[in-house]
């Protein structure tokens, strides 16, 4: 449900009260149902019925009915602080997120969506365990032990993976090694594959201006990436670069590719929420906040939203839950992608 003081818990009741979705899939909630029951007031939806489940099995998975696997989190709904950063919330939100992979890994829910957590909200609650995330990405790694992953966000067939996020630029720059370029690339063809995909196409941006101009702007293409994309060919994979970051994803918007391997956290986040995140100057209003994050290299299957926590959007039941419904459409097909690798591997 993500934060609680944040919208995650309206565009969940949003996102679930359409009868469609559970011709699709069957969808249950972790979290703590007191603030489910809160948020369907706040959207103007009290035809949903909120309905506390023990474990997966008890769930009825029924258009009108949202099954909540109720972890009791937030003790007294009517004294805490919606749109407030607070340990109670992240440490809300950490216990939902630690609840799903555990279910995930078990084996008993095919594929996980999470909502937006707040980053100071989770390590105050944290801290005191003598723990630190960054943000899920992180709390999915170490909770799964996988060392080889990285983040991939779509907007629609719009998709870029990262070499480097959450750090500084000087950092990021740092960490354009082969090994991880590399990686990066074999990650992203697998997911591309996994989403029905079968020959992908997957464009390297550079980390330079022009990337490198021939090593005229830095030597980074020429030592690390492009010795990357050669091992990527080697596999087989259509590893197309180095290429200017300033119009390869104008050619991807165009069709011309699957993918971006992007360098760095930036040059992959603004051009996706800048085609994804759309606001509308005459009502003053975001008319559309849409984009998906997804983990690749786990064992289980995660998408999320592409947003923050709304706090300042909390309790008002105007929050859109396209990304949240994007996100589960994703985490849709790469379940059923996952399902087909396995079987041609038992075959």
């Amino acid at each position: 449900m993500g934060d609680p003081a944040g919208n995650g818990p309206e565009l969940t009741v949003k996102a679930l009260a359409d009868p469609a979705l559970y011709e699709k899939c069957r969808p249950l909630v972790i979290g703590d149902a007191r603030i489910l029951e809160q948020a369907a007031r706040f959207v103007n939806r009290r035809d949903i019925q909120i309905r506390p489940v023990n474990s997966v099995q008890e769930a009825g998975f029924e258009a009108g009915v949202i099954d909540v696997l109720h972890l009791d989190l937030i003790k007294d709904v009517s004294t805490f602080p919606i749109g407030q950063v607070s340990a109670a919330g992240g440490c809300a939100a950490f216990e939902s997120v630690r609840k799903v992979i555990e279910l995930a890994m078990a084996r008993e829910v095919d594929a996980t969506v999470t909502n937006a957590l707040n980053k100071e909200a989770l390590n105050l609650a944290l801290t005191p365990r003598n723990l630190h995330f960054d943000g899920h990405t992180e709390i999915y790694a170490a909770y799964t032990q996988t060392k080889k992953y990285t983040m991939m966000l779509a907007h629609h067939d719009f998709r870029v993976v990262h070499v480097s996020t959450h750090c500084s630029l000087r950092e990021a720059c740092d960490k354009v090694k082969k090994e991880r370029v590399l990686e990066c690339i074999e990650l992203g063809d697998q997911a591309l594959k996994d989403l029905g995909i079968e020959k992908p196409r997957i464009a390297v941006a550079g980390l330079n201006p022009h990337a490198g101009e021939h090593g005229l702007f830095g030597r980074e293409e020429i030592e690390e990436i492009i010795p990357a994309m050669e091992a990527a060919r080697a596999e087989g994979i259509q590893a197309i670069g180095p290429l200017p970051a300033d119009s390869v994803f104008s050619q991807m918007l165009g069709g011309w590719y699957d993918m971006v391997v992007c360098m760095y956290h930036d040059q992959g986040h603004i051009p996706t929420k800048t085609i994804g995140f759309v606001f509308d100057r005459e009502r003053q209003e975001w008319k559309a906040v849409e984009g998906v994050n997804i983990t690749l290299g786990l064992p289980i299957i995660r998408t999320s939203v592409d947003h923050g926590t709304g706090f300042e959007l909390a309790g008002k039941g105007t929050s859109n839950e396209r990304s949240l419904v994007n996100a589960i459409d994703y985490a849709l097909r790469m379940a059923a992608g996952k399902r087909n690798r396995d079987q041609q591997r038992r075959q």
